[in-house]
């Protein structure tokens, strides 16, 4: 039995050595042939994978645009196509019922000569004036003060934020009662006899307009708040642990670590609550019932708009007149605080 294995062993290496020795003797296009059938499939291999990646490439390239074709179709239509045409418009005499012809810039000569216009632009200009610096640095004391945990922080910012999910008609129907002739705020100072006669809070021209400053104060306070306590989230504790150390104390930590820590967000909200100053329309539009107070000595630009694009009588051109400078005042604005943020960093 063994001699056979040795004997099958001997003829197994037999053969193996004369397949080397034939490999060898074999002519070179015998040889190439093999190799080159070999590399022909791999080649097809290699081919057909470079096409499934160009394919895989070129749908993924594909698909961002698929997930951005309905916001741009949004934009197009509701955004783009509105503010050319409220351009063209501005530059004629068109009227609801009237498309009007062109006029050149006959629309923005009685613009600049309409006492609405001037008024209008005073109480927008003032409202930004006012707010901006309450909303910059109101919402930011808020933020600081409630930006620890534990279920009563997280109570004072649900309370804070609860205006912002207000309704409108609900916030002009609780302002209305308390600032009203008979409502509750002249009723407290009439029982304590700080006062004989009513405040008049709705019917005053300049108190009109600082208490609608007022409700757009109450109502943005939460949701200022809300974009600071993310900024302050961001600030390295360890600053504050250095500071504690050097001896400062939490209005000295306040100024000196958190305002820096949240510049760039400063910088943000005072574009945000700029914007949202001078288009301001629901508060002094509730108060005033929209009449825009008596005589309209408290009109807006956004009310202004509205008055004279709307009705029978619209007039759509001297309107988008009107819409054109206060696209103009906007992009005014936000290019002046861009130029600030930008030298904030620079500065940083």
């Amino acid at each position: 039995m063994i001699g056979w294995c040795n004997e099958m062993t001997s003829m197994s290496k037999d053969a193996t050595v004369a397949e080397v020795e034939a490999n060898a003797s074999a002519p070179a296009g015998v040889s190439s042939s093999r190799k080159g059938a070999k590399g022909g499939k791999r080649n097809k291999h290699d081919a057909s994978e470079v096409s499934k990646d160009r394919k895989i490439a070129s749908n993924g390239s594909l698909a961002p645009w698929l997930f951005l074709l309905p916001a741009m179709v949004v934009v197009i239509v509701f955004f783009i196509i509105p503010f050319f045409n409220t351009l063209r418009l501005s530059f004629t005499n068109a009227t609801l019922l009237n498309p009007g012809h062109f006029i050149g810039l006959d629309n923005f000569r009685k613009m600049f000569e309409d006492d609405h216009v001037k008024t209008a632009l005073l109480n927008s200009s003032l409202y930004v004036v006012c707010i901006v610096p309450c909303m910059v640095f109101f919402p930011l004391i808020l933020a600081a003060l409630v930006s620890g945990k534990g279920k009563i922080m997280g109570f004072f910012r649900t309370s804070f934020y609860m205006p912002v999910v207000v309704s409108t008609v609900i916030v002009g129907l609780i302002w209305t009662n308390l600032l009203d002739d008979r409502g509750l705020i002249n009723s407290i100072f009439k029982s304590f006899h700080w006062i004989t006669k009513s405040i008049p809070f709705l019917t005053d021209r300049w108190l009109l307009l600082f208490s609608a400053m007022i409700v757009t104060i109450w109502t943005g306070l939460g949701y200022y708040m809300v974009i600071y306590l993310s900024a302050l989230a961001n600030v390295d504790p360890s600053l504050y642990e250095a500071a504690e150390l050097d001896g400062c104390g939490p209005i000295s930590r306040f100024f000196h670590v958190t305002m820096p820590g949240v510049r760039s967000t400063m910088v943000l909200i005072m574009l945000l609550s700029s914007i949202a100053a001078f288009r301001v329309f629901n508060e002094v539009y509730v108060l005033t019932g929209g009449t825009a107070g008596v005589g309209g000595q408290d009109m807006t630009m956004s009310i202004l708009i509205k008055r004279e694009g709307t009705g029978l009588q619209a007039r759509t051109g001297y309107t988008g007149a009107i819409s054109m400078l206060m696209f103009v005042i906007l992009g005014t604005l936000i290019a002046i605080e861009y130029i600030i943020q930008r030298k904030a960093d620079k500065d940083a």
